[in-house]
């Protein structure tokens, strides 16, 4: 639906986490009963949840813990873990940095060039412990490292910018064909981000594995504010799904839809799986984890940038191990642990066998959800209030 802002100039009308609501139908199912199981290429998982490649969530080791409980994690290979050789000291000054100069700072650090031999040290290190090594990188840069990545061992190879299309004008360096990588690789890749119907096909159509779909809704991210770009996540995630059911149609190929970024609970990550996502990729509340090499922070992939960063360092806190948060018991009342338990028991109040089925359950819009009679949470900041 679209409505005129002036003189011969429409604007579509769209919608986030906040303004929708999924609604039970006539079937419940015990949750314990439900399949969350999700899909890519010749891999499946039981935990449909992605950790951030982000260098305050994901290290080799958080990468090792998230493979062992079901779920998988991306290493950012243009990050602090592949340009130098202790990576925890560089991370803590980081984290104790002050606000005014924590940008700077990031930017000086991640002006280490990548070391190829901490690349294949890195997923090796993860491999060892027979977990999927999952890792990125942005496109310039996959020519080279996603070689050296498959050589090394790599399960999954993520291709990943702010805007990611198969269309990519410059005179200024060689555009990656990613046809042509996706065909030459001989692991999955994924591709994103995208938010639009016809990007999100054409990344299918070049060969994706699966595609990333979210532009700057990411607790850390300052896309949206620097560049004034983006689409609210569910109408970007019920858009790209209505194109992988499209190519689906077609050829008979079912690529997954990963939603990226903006899920702050696992309400919000109910919802995105109910828009059409297949599984989702979440960067602040596993940076809440003991396990997470941030400490408590993190900060956004686009963050060091030398001349626009678009990401900041935010304090999240650490709320218990990577276990309760993804499993429980939730010791938190707001939502933000106990993630699969969540999802679980949406999906049976919604009567969602699997995955499939919580992707056609009954979605309102109600921008009241959030604030309905939650007037002393909202006082006290308990529950939903904080």
């Amino acid at each position: 639906m679209s409505s005129f802002i002036g003189v011969n100039r429409k604007a579509r009308q769209s919608y986030g986490f906040d303004e929708i609501a999924l609604s039970p139908g006539k079937i419940t199912i015990n949750p314990e009963e439900v399949n969350t199981n999700w899909k890519i290429g010749k891999y499946e998982f039981a935990v449909p949840i992605i950790a951030a490649a982000m260098d305050g969530v994901v290290d080799p080791k958080f990468a090792i813990a998230m493979g062992k409980l079901g779920g998988i994690a991306i290493l950012n290979l243009e990050g602090v873990q592949t340009k130098y050789e202790n990576p925890d000291k560089v991370i803590e000054r980081i984290v104790t940095s002050s606000g005014e100069e924590t940008t700077r700072l990031i930017q000086q650090i991640y002006e280490e060039p990548i070391k190829e031999k901490l690349v294949v040290k890195r997923i090796k290190e993860i491999k060892k412990a027979k977990v999927p090594a999952v890792v990125s990188c942005i496109p310039q840069k996959a020519t080279r490292l996603g070689k050296i990545a498959q050589d090394a061992g790599a399960d999954i190879f993520v291709v990943q910018s702010t805007v990611l299309t198969v269309k990519h004008i410059t005179t200024k360096y060689e555009s990656v064909n990613l046809k042509k990588f996706c065909s030459q690789m001989k692991i999955p890749v994924i591709l994103g981000n995208c938010v639009t119907y016809d990007v999100g096909l054409e990344l299918m159509q070049a060969g994706a594995a699966a595609v990333l779909v979210g532009i700057g809704p990411g607790a850390a991210c300052t896309t949206r504010g620097v560049l004034g770009i983006g689409v609210p996540q569910v109408t970007a995630i019920a858009d790209v799904a209505a194109a992988r059911d499209f190519y689906y149609k077609k050829t008979k190929k079912y690529v997954p839809i990963i939603a990226d970024g903006g899920m702050r609970t696992g309400g919000d990550l109910c919802k995105a799986i109910a828009c059409g996502a297949d599984a989702a990729i979440i960067g602040s509340i596993l940076a809440r984890a003991k396990e997470s090499p941030g400490k408590g922070y993190h900060w956004g992939m686009a963050t060091p940038h030398p001349n626009l960063p678009r990401g900041t360092r935010i304090y999240v806190g650490t709320s218990g191990p990577l276990k309760e948060i993804l499993f429980g018991p939730a010791r938190t009342d707001d939502g933000s642990q106990n993630l699969m338990g969540a999802l679980q028991t949406s999906m049976g109040n919604l009567g969602a066998k699997n995955i499939k089925e919580m992707q056609r359950v009954q979605i309102i819009i109600a921008p009241s959800i959030q604030t309905e009679g939650k007037l002393f949470q909202s006082v006290q900041r308990v529950g939903m209030g904080k």
